[in-house]
């Protein structure tokens, strides 16, 4: 490590400077940041979800409100408005935030707000996936798998193995947020991940296929109790 230009002394070259306070982008700045936002949630009347430690949840006699962290973007839901506004001041108060309004897109999932309830969806980024690997031209299918297609471990030498891999974690981030139904394909195709075979990326395409039928498809979550 060197001192900054305009920083070294004379006879002091080989020292370096000490950090009074986290700086972002080093490895610290992640832990310090979430300590403070943690201590500064839990002073205000926030519990922490142990079950995800990312999600903090307030009550009260009659309502609630939720706030979901994901590395310095929030989600604030509740079922009612001054306490999310309130909520809202608070974080102005300790932390330089900007509020974005309503939520329309997250982590590249859409949130669509209907009569029945809330869909999220991801065309967009099943479009981007199928246009990264060549796929968005291809003839949509109906089903993710393809019976007569029976896989085994590959013998010989592996076929595109890191373009495989990306396709199968892009294909794991969809499963996990609002493509379940492409679960059972994505799991027995990452057992081959160190080295596909054409049969393989076979099944592969058989699944892009698929995401271009469903493209267009989302998850409803309805409102409970539901209303007349």
């Amino acid at each position: 490590m060197e001192q900054p230009e305009g920083y070294v002394a004379p006879g002091e070259e080989r020292k370096v400077c000490k950090l009074v306070k986290s700086l972002y982008g080093l490895k610290q700045a992640p832990k310090q940041w979430h300590e403070k936002f943690d201590s500064t949630m839990k002073s205000n009347g926030f519990k922490i979800n142990e079950c995800d430690k990312c999600v903090y949840i307030k009550s009260t006699t009659n309502d609630y409100v939720i706030v979901y962290l994901y590395v310095d973007d929030m989600l604030i839901m509740g079922s009612s408005n001054d306490l999310i506004i309130n909520t809202k001041n608070m974080l102005k108060k300790n932390f330089d935030m900007k509020d974005m309004g309503l939520s329309d897109v997250i982590l590249g999932i859409k949130i669509s707000r209907t009569s029945d309830g809330i869909v999220l969806s991801q065309s967009h980024y099943v479009e981007s996936i199928l246009r990264r690997f060549n796929a968005f031209d291809n003839p949509p299918a109906k089903t993710p798998v393809d019976l007569s297609l029976h896989l085994a471990k590959n013998r010989g030498e592996p076929v595109s193995q890191l373009e495989y891999a990306r396709v199968i974690g892009s294909l794991m981030y969809l499963t996990n947020c609002t493509c379940p139904d492409i679960a059972y394909s994505v799991s027995k195709l990452s057992r081959f991940t160190s080295n596909p075979s054409t049969d393989h990326w076979k099944a592969v395409r058989r699944v892009l296929r698929y995401l271009k039928y469903t493209m267009n498809y989302g998850i409803l979550y309805t409102r409970y109790p539901k209303k007349d």
